[in-house]
C-alpha cells in the first residue's frame, strides 16, 4: 500500500501521473494536450455529485439538498423532537426510520418498545418509512431500498456509506438532519478527493474486510483523509464484486474520511437488477482526466488475511504475523490498554497463548460490515462438516437483513451455520456496540463488524469487567471456528467456494415496512412513552463567558463511546436526561457530578443569585476584577467545559456532545476534533468547539481551575480568528489563545442561540 506524496492526474480511469517534476508534459504525453488542474479537480465523481445537488450557487461553498435520510432507533426519536420544535410539519424527503439498534425489547422495560412505536406514529403523521425490529439493520436496508446511482443520502449513523452503488452518503449527528427536515442545508467548503486506486484481484481467503483493515491502518493515524472524500477508481475495482466493494466502502468511516464514492459497472448494474430496481443503476466514472490531492494505491493481490487487534481498527497487522509473534504481539496490545484503562484494571491476554496458539474465546458475523449475502456463505462453505466444539468458544451469525436470511435457509446454507454449532439471528446492530453478544470477562472476541473500541463491546472497566475485541473478515473468523476458537487464516482453507446466486424477495419489505412517503397523516398523534422526555431549555450565549474545567483527557485519542457510552446506556437515548447520567462514565465517572455542580451556580444565577455566594466562582471572579472590573457576573452565562486532544472519534451520536449541554456545558477545548461530525454536534448543541494549539502536557488550566473568555458572543460574530481567554488557577490568572476554526454563518448564530432548537425558534 503507497500513499502518494502529492496529488496526482488519472487518465482514463487507468493511468496515475504524481504531481511532482515535469508533471506536465507527462501528462500531455498521455492526453496529447497541456493539464489543466483546475478543469481536472472538477473531473473527479465526488465533484459532479456534490455540485449537482448544492444550491448556494458557489461550488466552493455548498450547501447541499440530499436525497433521503435514514435513522435508527437510537437517533429517531431525538431528531423528530428537535425538527417538531423547530417548526417542521411533513418529512420533505424519503426519510426511513429503522429499529436495528434497541431492538431487544426486554433491555429497560417498555422503553425500547416505545421508541418504536413512537417511530411507526411519526412515519404515519409526517410521511415518512418504518422498518420494523428484526427486519434490517440500517445500511443494508439502505443498499437495498433508498441508495441509486447520483444519490446522496444522509444518515444518523456514521457508517452511513453506500458508494460502491454509486450514491454518496453521509453520516452525522441528529442536528444535521433536523436541519434537511426544516428545510435547510449541508454546509461545507468543497472537499478534498483522495483516490483509492486499486490494482490486481484478491488472492483466496482474502475478504472486504482484509482489504478495510489494511486501508485504515495505513491512513488514520497519519489522518491523510480526514474530511475528505475517498474516490475508489482503477482496474482492480472491476475485479471485486459488488458486495465485496460494499464491505470495504462501509469501513471507510474509520479512516474519518467525509465520504466515499466508487466508479460504477455491469457488476453494479447486475445488483441493482437483482433488487428490482434496475432504473437506480447509473454508471459514473472520473472524466478522462481527473485530478486528485493523494492518491491511495493498493496491490489487492499483496493483502493478506488481517486481524485489527483491540482497541482500534487501524491496530492492524497480518494473521500470520500474530500467530508468528504472539507474545510481541499481545505485549503491544496490553501497553495500549495503559492509555485507555490506566492502572484501574490489570489487563493481560498472555493467557489466551494456548499450546503456542492464540484462543480466541467468540466469534461474530454481523451487522453492516460483515451480515452480506456473500460473507455469509463463504463463511457457511468454510465451516460446512465441520463443528466449532463445546469448550468456551461460541459464534453468532447475523444476516444484515430478514431478505437474506430468507435466501439462507432457502439455498441450505443456514442449515449448514446451524450444525456446527453456531447460531443464526437475525438483523441487529447491537453486537457493534455492546447490546448484545457482549463477551465475558476477560475474554476475547474475534468480530467482522465495524467497531473495537475500548469497552464499546460491553465490558465495564469501573466494575473490573474488561473484554476485549478484534476485527477480522467473516472468512478467517469461520476458519477460526471450523478450528475450534485458535486463531486461523482462511487462506488454509483448501475447499470451494460455492457463489450461490442471490435472489431478493422484495414482498417481506412491501408486506411488513410501512412506507408513506408524500402521504402524511397529521390527524395522527404521535404516541410518547413515559421515556420519552423533551430537550429541556438551553440559554443563549451571553456576552462573556466564564467556564469551570471539569473533566481533563490526555489520550491520543477519545471515542465518541468513551464521551457517551453505547451499550445498556441505549434505552435513555430518548430521555436527554436520563441519558446524561451515564456521560463520561466509563473515562471519567467524577465528570456528572462535577458538571452538576457548575450547572447548579447557573442555574441559580438564572434565577437572580449570585454565582460569587459559590467559593470557587468567587475566587474565579476576584481574580479577573482588576483587568476586568467591568464584568457583571449575574449576565456572565456559567457553564463546564472539558479538555481533550482529539475527541470525537466514532459513531455520529449527537449525544456524545448533546448530553454534555444537557449538562450545562459551553464549551470543548481541544487540540483537534477528530471527525467533523462530532465538531458540527458540539455546534448544534450550542457548544463552542475551541481548539488550543499548545501542547497538552502544559495547559494553561487544569482541572477545577476555571476559564474566562470575555467579549466570545461579540468574538464570534466578528468572526475573530483568535479569540483571548483566561486561565484562573491557584497561580493567578494567565492569557492563552483559542481558535474556533471555520464557521458557516449560521453555525456562527446557532452557538449564539445557544443550541438549533433556539436558532429555528428565532
Amino acid at each position: 500500500m503507497k500513499l502518494y506524496e502529492n496529488g496526482a492526474y488519472l487518465i482514463n480511469g487507468v493511468d496515475l501521473v504524481e504531481d511532482t517534476g515535469d508533471v506536465n508534459a507527462a501528462v500531455k504525453a498521455k492526453t496529447g494536450a497541456e493539464p489543466d488542474k483546475a478543469a481536472a479537480k472538477k473531473g473527479t465523481m465526488a465533484y459532479g455529485i456534490l455540485t449537482a445537488h448544492n444550491t448556494s450557487g458557489d461550488n466552493e461553498n455548498l450547501m447541499i439538498k440530499f436525497d433521503g435520510m435514514l435513522s435508527h432507533d437510537i437517533t429517531y426519536v431525538g431528531i423528530i423532537q428537535t425538527a417538531r420544535a423547530s417548526g417542521m410539519t411533513e418529512f420533505p424527503l424519503d426519510y426511513a426510520l429503522t429499529c436495528c439498534h434497541n431492538s431487544l425489547c426486554a433491555v429497560g422495560g417498555t422503553i425500547n418498545e416505545d421508541d418504536h412505536v413512537f417511530g411507526l406514529t411519526a412515519a404515519q403523521k409526517y410521511g415518512g418509512m418504518f422498518v420494523p425490529p428484526h427486519q434490517a439493520v440500517i445500511h443494508q436496508y439502505a443498499r437495498e431500498v433508498m441508495a441509486g446511482g447520483g444519490k446522496m443520502l444522509l444518515g444518523s449513523d456514521s457508517h452511513t456509506r453506500y458508494g460502491a452503488l454509486g450514491t454518496m452518503a453521509m453520516g452525522e449527528g441528529g442536528g444535521e438532519l433536523a436541519k434537511q427536515l426544516c428545510g435547510r442545508t449541508y454546509d461545507i467548503k468543497m472537499p478534498q478527493v483522495v483516490a483509492v486506486y486499486l490494482k490486481n484481484a484478491p488472492r483466496r481467503g482474502v475478504g472486504p474486510q482484509d482489504v478495510a483493515i489494511a486501508l485504515v491502518t495505513a491512513v488514520f493515524d497519519c489522518g491523510y483523509v480526514k474530511n475528505k472524500v475517498l474516490e475508489f477508481v482503477g482496474p482492480g475495482v472491476a475485479n471485486l464484486s459488488t458486495e465485496f466493494r460494499i464491505g470495504i466502502d462501509v469501513m471507510t468511516t474509520e479512516t474519518t474520511c467525509l465520504s466515499s464514492i466508487w466508479k460504477t459497472d455491469d457488476k453494479v448494474k447486475e445488483w441493482y437488477e437483482i433488487h428490482k430496481r434496475p432504473e437506480d443503476y447509473k454508471e459514473i466514472n472520473p472524466a478522462p482526466v481527473a485530478y486528485y490531492d493523494g492518491v491511495v494505491e493498493i496491490d489487492l493481490a499483496e493483502i493478506k488475511p488481517m486481524i485489527a487487534m483491540p482497541f482500534h481498527p487501524s491496530k492492524g497487522y497480518e494473521i500470520d504475523f500474530v500467530n508468528a509473534n504472539l507474545k510481541d504481539v499481545l505485549h503491544d496490545v496490553e501497553e495500549r490498554a495503559k492509555i485507555s484503562f490506566g492502572n484501574k484494571i490489570n489487563y493481560s491476554l498472555q493467557d489466551k497463548i494456548v499450546d503456542g496458539k492464540l484462543y480466541t474465546e467468540q466469534g461474530l458475523i454481523a451487522g453492516c460490515a460483515g451480515g452480506t449475502f456473500e460473507n455469509i456463505c463463504d463463511a457457511a462453505d468454510i465451516l460446512k462438516g465441520t463443528y466449532i466444539g463445546s469448550d468456551k468458544f461460541t459464534l453468532s451469525v447475523y444476516p444484515s437483513s430478514t431478505p437474506i436470511y430468507m435466501e439462507l435457509i432457502k439455498n441450505g446454507r443456514a442449515a449448514e451455520i446451524l450444525q456446527t454449532g453456531a447460531i443464526l439471528k437475525t438483523a441487529f446492530c447491537g453486537p457493534c456496540f455492546g447490546a448484545g453478544d457482549t463477551p465475558a470477562n476477560n475474554a476475547f472476541s474475534i468480530r467482522h463488524a465495524t467497531r473495537n473500541f475500548p469497552n464499546r463491546e460491553g465490558s465495564k472497566v469501573q466494575n473490573g469487567q474488561i473484554a476485549s475485541v478484534a476485527l477480522m473478515d467473516a472468512r478467517s473468523i469461520a476458519a477460526t471456528a471450523a478450528n475450534k476458537g485458535f486463531l486461523t487464516s482462511a487462506e488454509t482453507f483448501e475447499g470451494e467456494y460455492t457463489k450461490p446466486k442471490y435472489y431478493f424477495d422484495a414482498d417481506i419489505y412491501a408486506h411488513r415496512v410501512y412506507n408513506g412517503f408524500g402521504k402524511p397523516h397529521p390527524e395522527v398523534e404521535l404516541v410518547e412513552g413515559p421515556n420519552i422526555k423533551p430537550w429541556p431549555k438551553m440559554t443563549a450565549l451571553t456576552d462573556d463567558i466564564m467556564l469551570k474545567v471539569v473533566s481533563e483527557i490526555h489520550d491520543p485519542v477519545t471515542t465518541t463511546d468513551e464521551l457517551i457510552p453505547s451499550g445498556e446506556t441505549s434505552s435513555y437515548r430518548s430521555n436527554p436526561l436520563g441519558l446524561a447520567e451515564f456521560t463520561l462514565s466509563r473515562k471519567d465517572p467524577a465528570y456528572v457530578g462535577n458538571a452538576k455542580a457548575v450547572q447548579a451556580v447557573e442555574y441559580a444565577r438564572q434565577e437572580g443569585k449570585s454565582p460569587c455566594e459559590d467559593e470557587g466562582f468567587a475566587f474565579a471572579y476576584k481574580a479577573i476584577a482588576e483587568k476586568f472590573p467591568n464584568v457583571d457576573p449575574m449576565k456572565t452565562a456559567i457553564g463546564s467545559t472539558i479538555f481533550a486532544v482529539k475527541p470525537g472519534d466514532g459513531s455520529a451520536r449527537e449525544q456524545a456532545a448533546s448530553c454534555q449541554k444537557v449538562l450545562g456545558a459551553w464549551a470543548n477545548i481541544a487540540n483537534e476534533y477528530a471527525t467533523k461530525r462530532y465538531r458540527s454536534n458540539l455546534i448544534n448543541w450550542g457548544m463552542m468547539p475551541f481548539l488550543y494549539e499548545g501542547s497538552d502536557k502544559e495547559l494553561p488550566f487544569a482541572l477545577g481551575d476555571y476559564v474566562f473568555i470575555p467579549g466570545v458572543r461579540q468574538a464570534i460574530t466578528d468572526k475573530a480568528e483568535v479569540i483571548k481567554a483566561y486561565a484562573i488557577t491557584a497561580d493567578g490568572v494567565k492569557e492563552f489563545d483559542v481558535k474556533l476554526g471555520e464557521l458557516t454563518d449560521a453555525e456562527r448564530d446557532i452557538i449564539k442561540a445557544g443550541c438549533l432548537i433556539n436558532y429555528y425558534r428565532g
